[in-house]
């Protein structure tokens, strides 16, 4: 993370600081809750494009959610056998 930073305070339970502190090795406990909070704004504006994809061409069917599933894991499987990664 190159952007600048900035210090605030948070409030969570116990329990989950805990856990993320045992869980944050080296990187520490900042940088984890940081790439925690990143991942949830990726999934927020995702579920926003569902919604605006949903509005315009109607909901998505269980039916091609499992096709796109089954084009992953097909795609996956080709680039493991040539030694190259998903991203």
């Amino acid at each position: 993370m190159g952007e600048p930073t900035g210090k605030y305070s948070i409030t969570m339970p116990r329990d989950i600081a805990e856990a993320a502190k045992v869980r944050s090795g080296h990187s520490g406990l900042s940088a984890y809750v940081a790439a925690a909070v990143a991942r949830q704004i990726e999934r927020d504006d995702l579920n926003e494009l569902i919604a605006v994809g949903e509005a315009e061409h109607g909901p998505i069917t269980d039916e091609e959610i499992q096709s796109l599933r089954d084009q992953l894991t097909r795609v996956r499987r080709e680039q493991a056998q040539h030694g190259t990664s998903a991203a």
